[in-house]
């Protein structure tokens, strides 16, 4: 399959812009590498939080957030330190909310493994996102169906709580993501999941596409014939299987691309 690695603005762009103009149903699934551009690191890549420390990964993993207590504290220091909370939407966030808004006859879903909330904040459609892995903006009991603003456990946690509890009974409070070893919500898997199979045209940007469920999305759409863009640092399993795969930083590229549909 073709390589397309030109410059923005290249030729090549060309032709995936008339994919974009053309298709009747664009399904997008993003990851961390969208985001890195505000700030944010990614998990995996060369430079990533996992890839620096590997032992950072079992605060991510529910066996290990629930069987010890010193995983949970570090866990919620590194969501008081975290500088999600200051990172803005960057330009490949608003390229995104605005092909939405060109081509909104076209626009089918946004998935993302993302748990920013960037591109809410970017001002895509929230009936048109589906955060499969959460959100790190609330926070959820364990044990109960309590839920709330992240802020209202982290103000708790900088008043001297290393590991707070359930206001309601007592559970153990976490992120309200999906972790490693942690069952998604059924109903995003299915939108999901059915937007992918019934796509002409899917977009799988900044996301390494080794993680399952998310990566099996991209197989539905080319099980269903759809055109499939990769747009990637790194490479991917997929690449062998697009119609194009693009290397260009996502902010610049995206633009450069929006600006031509």
């Amino acid at each position: 399959m073709p390589d397309v690695q030109g410059p923005p603005g290249a030729p090549e762009l060309d032709r995936v812009a008339r994919w974009l103009r053309d298709a009747r149903r664009i399904v997008v699934l993003t990851g961390a590498g969208i985001s890195t551009e505000s700030g944010i690191a990614d998990f995996r890549g060369p430079n990533g939080l996992w890839t620096k420390n590997p032992g950072a990964e079992k605060t991510a993993t529910l066996s290990h957030y629930l069987s010890s207590r010193d995983v949970r504290v570090q866990a919620w220091r590194n969501r008081i330190n975290s500088g999600i909370w200051e990172a803005q939407p960057n330009a490949g966030h608003r390229a995104l909310a605005e092909l939405e808004r060109r081509r909104d006859d076209a626009f089918d879903m946004l998935v993302t493994q993302n748990i920013d909330g960037l591109h809410h904040a970017a001002g895509s459609d929230p009936a048109r996102i589906v955060e499969i892995h959460g959100n790190v903006r609330d926070v959820k009991c364990l044990s109960c169906d309590w839920r709330a603003p992240m802020h209202t456990a982290l103000d708790r946690v900088r008043a001297g709580e290393d590991d707070p509890e359930c206001p309601e009974c007592g559970g153990i409070l976490k992120s309200a993501t999906i972790s490693f070893g942690e069952n998604l919500v059924a109903d995003d898997l299915e939108r999901s999941q059915l937007a992918a199979a019934h796509a002409d045209l899917f977009l799988a940007l900044g996301t390494s596409l080794g993680v399952y469920p998310a990566a099996g999305l991209p197989e539905l759409a080319l099980r269903a014939g759809a055109t499939l863009v990769v747009a990637n640092a790194e490479s991917t399993p997929f690449d062998t299987y697009a119609d194009a795969v693009l290397r260009d930083p996502l902010g610049r590229l995206l633009t450069e691309l929006v600006a031509l549909v």
